[in-house]
């Protein structure tokens, strides 16, 4: 191997280990499997049709982000160091995109989420150690009591 592919190689490896450090607490919406996402949180009709569309939603964005980073690292000149340079800030660029794509997407779901189900999601963000989205959950007609009316 030489020496400028164990450069790109370690670059590479320091930049999905930072990804990979967040402390955002996702819910990952379009990662995780919808099926468990829906009854971990007992998502009601509404929110699991929604889920269906968030999770397509992420899915296109990131095939069309994973195609840029396959014509960056394809395309981009990797012979100086100079160049490896540029490539790194490329691709941080597009991971970052994928990033802020997540937070955008799970923050959407995150809003359907009535008290209770955003409640266990903090809760299980707590345990993991990751700062929770901080969203308004939404109050349903149908989860309200008669007697709290």
């Amino acid at each position: 191997m030489t020496k400028i592919s164990s450069i790109v190689l370690l670059v590479l490896s320091f930049m999905v280990t930072n990804v990979m450090a967040q402390a955002d607490c996702i819910l990952g919406v379009g990662v995780t499997n919808d099926t468990v996402i829906s009854e971990v949180f007992q998502l009601n009709t509404f929110q699991r049709e929604k889920l269906v569309n968030f999770s397509s939603e992420v899915k296109y964005r990131n095939e069309l982000l994973n195609n840029e980073l396959d014509n960056v690292m394809n395309r981009h000149p990797q012979s100086t160091v100079a160049e490896l340079g540029q490539l790194a800030d490329k691709y941080k660029r597009v991971m970052d995109s994928m990033e802020r794509v997540q937070s955008m997407i799970d923050k959407r779901m995150l809003t359907l989420f009535n008290p209770k189900q955003y409640e266990l999601y903090r809760s299980l963000c707590k345990e993991a150690s990751r700062s929770p989205f901080i969203v308004t959950p939404t109050i349903y007609a149908d989860s309200i009591n008669t007697e709290n009316r």
